[in-house]
């Protein structure tokens, strides 16, 4: 098969046992005959090569004693010159304004709104098309987010973008060697809990124990056992998973608080400015509450309520340098519905010029369609045995392009436990996906790249969330509200017993102990993104179209998206490839 596309490059170069760096392959790419280019650099490679340099591949080509005319690129232009300056990569504003149009040089803005991911336009005034309206075979969207509202989004198609930047494929994909990069995961456990009953009592008391830390300097706690032996009318604080919620007849909330030494009852008047907020309450989470306790002592009135929570004043890390992370989940690999030519057009986007700065990419869980996950499920396979569907996925893989770093985690389609935390894939599935060397961890696991800290979550209580919240705090079409009440809650599936499986282990691996930069989950197949407190909240949509079983429960996905990240200012751009 010709080598007419730099992800097939990748794909021979990764079948042959390597890597590259993108300006190696763009110089293969760029040869006459680029199937003997790549061979050739193979044969000239040193035996400890892992990774095809521009160098080795340059010097390959130099001295080919075939003669067969292979060339080198050209230099590409100038920072200054007409090339660089008659357009822009990344338009300035969501539009897709020429940089001569943009509002530092005299172009005129429109009012900035406020919405939801296909909102109004920040800057450029103009409405964008809602995620599931949009067409054509990739549309960008840069976004300006506000504190703790979505951000706005425009859309723009390929083919609208300025002449400039079509076809721009002079310049190299990347100045960085993959050794200088800085890039950590921690999360990924051993699972060891038994299933007795001593361990789901160890989950909840590390639970407490962590997130009771977050919220003893705000009030002044005393154990359940204490308070009940305070006088009457006695000043008290408490700190306490929820056991309990209900509402009196008289419209109040009786909220049951439970620490190590036993459980107190709460009431929560109508009237209190924080009674609202325990509508949004979940089983388990933590809290603390002051008030009074009442004349016979037997209840505590309360007078405030604080959650874990992320400190407003949280000011996010950012990179030193000018580079860029592509979040997505939810490949689906296996089903019928998989987008193969979406995921095609992603893979070579990520071979131009334009994705040079894309050196991260990371993968939030379900990579394939999985077996037996719901009812009727294999009617819509396409490939029906399970590692089938890893290898399928792997070859998908390595149309990446081969130095960028690929972090992995699992999903609740994905062949491992289903209940949270959810261990990194055994030696067999790490095995068939080996392309680009993917690091894979559990489920959640915090990746930490060029200093910005990245909490990865696939998302299965975002489900939870949705169903116990009301409306106004949680819905399929804004998933990052919900990412919001778990950044509040401080824990990434606070709620057991309902449609979250939470395993029983020594320790609660699913506090948020440390506050990240940027939330990301996947799950619902719903894009949506926000910031809450300055984290930056990203649920990546999917890429698999709707199946039948999403018809039967009215779930319409918002397919083929790839959110990029400027870890250097923490600016969102959204892409789409359908």
């Amino acid at each position: 098969m010709p080598l007419e596309t730099p992800a097939r490059i990748v794909r021979a170069l990764a079948d042959r046992g390597y890597n590259a760096e993108r300006e190696a392959v763009t110089l293969i790419a760029n040869q006459p005959d680029p199937t003997r280019a790549l061979e050739r650099a193979v044969e000239k490679a040193p035996d400890e090569t892992l990774v095809l340099s521009a160098g080795q591949v340059r010097e390959s080509i130099e001295n080919d004693s075939s003669g067969a005319g292979y060339t080198t690129p050209q230099e590409p232009p100038a920072e200054n010159s007409t090339a660089d300056s008659t357009g822009d990569s990344d338009p300035h504003v969501s539009s897709g304004t020429p940089a001569e149009q943009s509002p530092q040089n005299g172009g005129e803005t429109g009012d900035e709104t406020g919405g939801s991911a296909g909102g109004a336009s920040r800057e450029s005034g103009l409405a964008a098309s809602p995620p599931d309206g949009t067409t054509g075979s990739q549309s960008t969207a840069t976004t300006g987010l506000t504190e703790e509202g979505a951000p706005e989004m425009g859309q723009q198609s390929a083919a609208a973008r300025p002449e400039s930047n079509q076809g721009k494929t002079d310049s190299p994909a990347s100045e960085r060697s993959v050794e200088d990069r800085e890039i950590t995961v921690s999360g990924d456990i051993a699972s060891i809990g038994t299933g007795k009953y001593s361990d789901f009592v160890s989950v909840f008391q590390d639970r407490y124990e962590k997130l009771s830390r977050q919220l003893r300097g705000r009030v002044n706690h005393r154990p359940a056992d204490t308070i009940e032996q305070m006088s009457p009318g006695s000043d008290a604080a408490l700190i306490g998973l929820v056991s309990d919620i209900r509402s009196t007849a008289s419209g109040h909330w009786l909220v049951e608080l439970e620490d190590t030494t036993g459980t107190f009852p709460c009431l929560i008047m109508k009237d209190r400015e924080f009674a609202d907020d325990v509508r949004n309450m979940l089983h388990d989470e933590c809290v603390a509450v002051e008030g009074t306790l009442a004349d016979d002592g037997g209840i505590l009135f309360v007078d405030s309520l604080h959650f874990p929570d992320i400190p407003r004043t949280h000011s996010p890390s950012t990179a030193d340098r000018p580079v860029k992370a592509a979040l997505i989940s939810d490949v689906h690999c296996g089903s019928e519905e998989f987008l193969g030519d979406a995921w095609q057009r992603f893979a070579d986007w990520l071979h131009t010029p334009e994705a040079a700065e894309v050196e991260y990419l990371l993968i939030a869980g379900d990579m394939v369609e999985g077996i037996g996950v719901y009812p009727g499920q294999d009617e819509e396979l396409d490939i029906v045995d399970i590692y089938d569907q890893y290898e399928a996925f792997s070859e998908h893989l390595k149309d990446v392009p081969g130095d960028i770093e690929i972090v992995m985690i699992p999903g609740n389609h994905d062949a491992v436990r289903l209940a949270e935390p959810q261990p990194a894939f055994d030696e067999e599935l790490r095995g068939i996906m080996s392309a680009h060397d993917a690091q894979i961890s559990a489920n959640p696991s915090t990746v930490t790249i060029e200093g910005v800290s990245v909490l990865m979550y696939h998302g299965v209580s975002l489900d939870e969330v949705i169903a116990e919240l009301p409306d106004e705090s949680a819905t399929y079409d804004r998933p990052h509200d919900a990412m919001a009440q778990l950044l509040k809650k401080r824990h990434v599936a606070p709620q057991y017993g309902g449609q979250t499986r939470v395993a029983p282990e020594p320790e609660d691996h699913l506090v948020m102990e440390e506050v990240p930069d940027i939330f990301h989950t996947g799950h619902v197949h719903k894009l949506g993104y926000g910031k809450y407190h300055n984290v930056l909240m990203v649920n990546s949509s999917c890429w698999q179209s709707q199946t039948d079983f999403q018809k039967k429960v009215n779930l319409q996905p918002d397919v083929g998206y790839a959110p990029i990240i400027d870890l250097q200012t923490l600016d969102l751009t959204i892409r789409q490839f359908v």
